[in-house]
């Protein structure tokens, strides 16, 4: 895996969003499209934000959710709400095709019904098996990534692309599984603040013991600030 540090969170999203343009011109050359998944939280929605400025042949760029709260529509917990406040409230520039962005249903009454149904947009779009051209993980300070939590039974799923979780934090998640993020072309980790040291370090050597160690580090980038850096060692 490689790790590139920035001065702070708002280097980090810009970086990101330069990357993210270029990975997606870069796909559209070759495939005719760009299939991308983000997290959730503060330094993915300035990216998102940022991404607007950029050069991005939005046409063609398909947008999918990593993980998401199991919360009504509109909810602030979730993820969706701030993606589209991202791209399209505090960023008028972006141009991406509302269709074009796929959200995951976490209003079924039955979840797993939802999982199964994004299962099959993935596979729609994707191919089957379905292959991301870029995954965004972000890192949280016990280690979990996407909503792939420690002790959770999710972590044990590998026949489904997506599954849901237990409670975690008041609420039940959706979240893609570690086979379809480890499949995909591009993982590309933002890690920010001074709590997410620690796991950065464990993240760098691939701990088992945290979901986040368990994430495929051929293709990966992480991109941290220096206080999320500050105790990782060998760069």
């Amino acid at each position: 895996m490689k790790i590139e540090i920035f001065a702070d969170e708002n280097e980090v999203a810009r970086a990101a969003a330069g990357i993210i343009a270029a990975e997606a011109r870069k796909a559209v050359a070759k495939r005719g499209r760009f299939l991308m998944a983000v997290s959730g939280g503060r330094t993915p929605w300035a990216m998102l934000r940022d991404l607007a400025s950029e050069e991005v042949p939005w046409n063609d760029v398909h947008l999918f959710q990593i993980d998401e709260r199991i919360a009504p529509e509109g909810d602030p917990d979730r993820n969706l709400t701030h993606l589209h406040d991202s791209l399209f409230v505090n960023s008028p520039g972006a141009l991406i095709p509302r269709e074009n962005i796929h959200a995951m249903n976490v209003t079924a009454g039955d979840p797993f019904a939802g999982a199964a149904e994004y299962e099959k947009t993935l596979q729609k779009l994707c191919g089957n098996p379905a292959v991301l051209d870029l995954a965004h993980l972000g890192l949280g300070p016990d280690g979990h990534t996407a909503s792939l939590i420690p002790g959770d039974p999710v972590l044990q799923v590998r026949d489904r692309d997506v599954s849901i979780t237990g409670e975690y934090q008041r609420r039940r998640r959706m979240t893609l599984t570690y086979p379809m993020i480890n499949r995909s072309r591009m993982i590309l980790w933002l890690a920010t603040g001074s709590e997410k040291a620690p796991m950065i370090v464990r993240l760098k050597a691939a701990d088992p013991l945290i979901p986040a160690g368990l994430v495929e580090q051929g293709n990966a980038l992480l991109l941290a600030d220096k206080s999320a850096a500050s105790i990782v060692t060998g760069l």
